[in-house]
């Protein structure tokens, strides 16, 4: 077959054609595992029908039905369709999200068609294509190995067996399936199944299927809301035994028992938490950050430190050859200047020890310059016999190359260390080569040792290390730092929060890297060979007193976590190879990288930055504390009307006033319709404040409901309903009846609704301020609820259902006068609170 060229490397396999892939299609379907997935609709409609408000408004409405009062028996059953409809559609929104982001969260692999090597979403495999598996990756479907370099897969999804099993096309089990990861080597492997036909499918298992933890605030409002509830029909009891009491009506006494359970129960908490989660997660795929698990939005906020790799991260990850030192030359040359032929012989060796078919930048740009110089290119002549994959301390990889007529190459290449206590090499030599690793380290440069040996026959040594390898000399690439990397980690630091640089290379290069980029704390580094020796007591004082850590393998980047969560840190970590996935997985925020991330990496982690771009990071912690700052002000909203709400109903029932039930399940229904939409919608479209960045991380363990959070709300809440009360006394005073008592009460509490929601957009900024932030959804919202509420007062047919008389303008006035100030009195504590502020910066 004919050899084909790429972009990136040479290959001699044609794959499928377009017009092959798009029968295998038709005839095959996609490479989905399909689930039987509940309707989605139908499970939303069984949710609504189970919240307890739901419960109690059909109640309701029966009782009416049933006592004859037909029109607030249909009112009441229009209400339940109403909340059903807001439930239905913040569900519908949150689905929606979450959906478009499993479309981005899915794998990606490797496919050969045309003869040209495509990257395309795992579900567009088909039957007979060739799919390209290497180190790193998640297998997208069953199929029969064709070729293979020191390949071997982990098959613990389906086998239980932790250990990488080798294949090969030669073995008896030359098959791969879907879902299990690649070890090492690299693989093309021919296509056999797909979807519910691969092993995978039919054993049924599927990852996605493991059902998500809740969260520590999930769990807290989800047991808030379950003692309001028990609260709510303990009150339920006693108000239903007030009122038959007094009035020996079952039905009657049950319907006002029902008003108040009502005005208890805060189901709009759960409901903002989820909107406010999915939402939060949609936007941040909207910034190329895609959240594959919704507890990483709520951790967002809290990041305390992130541990950052430094190649492709830091810097542009495009690594390209720009000097070398030939032992033989005892010379440090330029790859611009005239090259003598220890020089070529170094580049020529270097690329032999280098992936047949490369994907590392390095060795991308190793074939690259060796392509430019040899006088005849030796690749197609040659195939690898056997491979020695990246390993040791320092770490080396090692190939070995054979062609037709018995010729052989053995060509290493790794950290310079992993050399210098080769035989062969003198004093001298071992000191030259020291000052040259110094020198281009200290310049910024990734070096690479390489050396060559010579073996014959097929049995090899076990351990690369056993070769007789003679010493060549250094390779060294350049890795430019990433524009504007420096005023990225400065919005860290302002937002108080540190960061680390863990790297796998040499302290030297990394601490240039870093001096050239501003970061903090160059001077301050540790390898990991001194790390694992550090005792786990004295671990976590020493890693946090440390900015850079070079060196790094995966155990020593595993102890770096633990050691950080211990001092009750909050960790991010960036990560893109298989050995990152230990690590990525205990970090509280697991940050894979888009591009260059190996599968393995985008498994483990909890965030994938979709452009590699670490200033990302700083858009995902600005968004992830609005969104906390957001559901904050929505949730103390929804409390502190709650309680003016629950008060008005109760405290005339129990101190027995002139008109002891001022309101009725049609009233509080109203309520509940008008705060759903207010909480939901309004805060959750809440552009960022200002200040956000640049406060400390919260607490990870810090939740709403605790008495700091809650004091506020309960004490606003309390205001309002000291302001409503006051105008139901000062009617009762000027003798008026129930329904002008009714109408004043309520507009008192809706206009308190309207500035309540206006105040509480911050709790540090004026309103003033905050009247000019960007968010459109704030006058549509409240110029329904004043328009709605409005014929509620004035229009006859409506003011008539709901016991309601129009008020003289002198009344209305008064109402609406007590809801401003029961409100508006926390901006006097937002004032001083800036005062404050401003006196300990100065």
């Amino acid at each position: 077959m004919p050899e084909v060229k790429t972009p990136e490397h040479r290959i001699h396999i044609q794959g499928l054609s377009t017009a092959q892939v798009l029968a295998s299609r038709e005839k095959y379907g996609l490479n989905r595992l399909e689930e039987r997935k509940e309707n989605a609709l139908w499970a939303a409609i069984k949710r609504i029908a189970e919240e307890p408000m739901v419960v109690l408004l059909l109640v309701a409405s029966l009782i009416y039905w049933v006592s004859g009062d037909i029109g607030n028996s249909i009112f009441l059953a229009v209400a339940i369709l109403m909340v059903a409809a807001i439930s239905l559609y913040q569900d519908s929104r949150s689905r929606n999200a979450l959906e478009k982001l499993r479309s981005f969260t899915q794998p990606n692999c490797k496919v050969i068609r045309n003869g040209m090597v495509e990257e395309i979403k795992s579900e567009e495999v088909v039957i007979g294509d060739s799919l390209m598996v290497e180190e790193g990756s998640l297998i997208a479907a069953d199929g029969s190995i064709v070729q293979a370099n020191d390949f071997s897969v982990n098959e613990s999804i389906l086998t239980g067996e932790s250990l990488a099993v080798f294949k090969d096309q030669h073995r008896d089990d030359h098959f791969v399936y879907q879902g299990t990861t690649v070890a090492s080597g690299l693989a093309i492997v021919t296509v056999t199944a797909i979807g519910n036909d691969t092993k995978l499918g039919r054993i049924g298992k599927s990852m996605e299927s493991i059902a998500e933890e809740a969260t520590p605030l999930e769990l807290q409002i989800n047991s808030f809301v379950r003692k309001m509830v028990l609260l709510g029909a303990v009150v339920l009891v006693i108000v239903w035994a007030i009122n038959f009491f007094h009035t020996y009506s079952m039905l009657d006494s049950l319907l006002k028992s029902l008003t108040l359970a009502m005005s208890i129960l805060p189901e709009e908490i759960p409901v903002a938490f989820t909107t406010f989660m999915a939402l939060g997660a949609w936007r941040l795929m909207r910034l190329g950050i895609v959240v594959k698990q919704m507890k990483t939005v709520e951790t967002l906020g809290s990041a305390t430190v992130i541990c950052t790799d430094k190649t492709g991260t830091i810097t542009e990850n495009r690594m390209h050859l720009d000097r070398v030192f030939a032992l033989a030359s005892h010379r440090l040359s330029r790859l611009h200047e005239e090259l003598d032929e220890n020089e070529k012989e170094l580049i020529r060796v270097a690329m032999w020890a280098s992936e047949p078919i490369p994907f590392d930048p390095m060795e991308l740009s190793l074939h690259e310059v060796y392509k430019k110089l040899a006088a005849a290119d030796e690749r197609p002549w040659f195939r690898m016999v056997h491979e020695y994959p990246l390993g040791g301390k320092p770490p080396m990889m090692t190939h070995v190359f054979e062609d037709n007529q018995g010729r052989r190459v053995v060509a290493s290449k790794g950290a310079p260390e992993a050399y210098l206590a080769l035989e062969g090499l003198s004093a001298n030599e071992k000191g030259e080569v020291e000052r040259v690793m110094h020198e281009l380290a200290g310049e910024g440069y990734r070096v690479l040792g390489v050396a060559e040996a010579t073996w014959e026959g097929s049995k090899f040594p076990g351990t690369q290390q056993e070769l007789p390898f003679a010493f060549k000399g250094l390779v060294a690439f350049y890795d430019p730092p990433k524009q504007g990397i420096q005023e990225v980690f400065e919005a860290f630091y302002a937002a108080g929060i540190e960061v680390k640089i863990v790297t796998g290379d040499n302290a030297a290069t990394t601490a240039a890297i870093a001096r050239q980029v501003g970061f903090r704390g160059y001077d301050k580094s540790m390898s990991g060979e001194e790390l694992v020796t550090i005792p786990e007591a004295e671990l976590p004082g020493r890693v946090v007193g440390t900015r850079i850590f070079t060196r790094m393998f995966p155990e020593a980047k595993l102890r770096i976590i633990n050691a950080l969560k211990a001092k009750e840190q909050v960790v991010a970590m960036t990560g893109d190879g298989v050995n990152d996935g230990p690590a990525l997985k205990a970090a509280h925020i697991g940050i894979a990288m888009g591009r260059k991330g190996s599968e393995i990496a985008k498994q483990a982690a909890s965030l994938i930055l979709l452009e590699d771009d670490l200033g990302k990071m700083v858009d995902a912690v600005a968004m992830g504390r609005k969104i906390y700052a957001n559901l904050k002000k929505a949730i103390q909203y929804i409390i502190s009307i709650h309680i003016p709400i629950i008060l008005t109903v109760f405290i005339p029932l129990v101190l027995g006033w002139k008109f002891p039930n001022i309101f009725s399940p049609a009233h509080i229904i109203y309520f509940e319709l008008i705060m759903g939409p207010t909480c939901s919608i309004i805060y959750e479209n809440e552009p960022i404040e200002k200040n956000i960045m640049e406060q400390r991380p919260r607490k990870f363990s810090q939740t709403f409901f605790n008495w700091r959070e809650l004091t506020t709300s309960i004490v606003q809440g309390l205001v309002i309903t000291a302001g409503s009360l006051s105008i139901y006394q000062f009617a009762v005073q000027q003798g008026y009846n129930d329904a002008l008592t009714r109408t004043m009460v309520f507009t008192v509490l809706i206009s308190a609704n309207i500035f309540l929601t206006l105040v509480n957009r911050s709790f540090y900024y004026s309103v003033l301020t905050t009247i000019k932030y960007k968010n459109n959804l704030v006058l549509l919202i409240i110029s329904v609820t004043t328009v709605l509420s409005g014929l509620l007062l004035y229009a006859e047919p409506l003011a008539h259902f709901f016991g309601f008389v129009p008020l003289t303008a002198a009344q209305l006035l008064l109402a609406i006068a007590a809801g401003f100030v029961s409100v508006i009195w926390y901006e006097a504590v937002k004032w001083m609170k800036r005062q404050n502020n401003k006196a300990q910066e100065e």
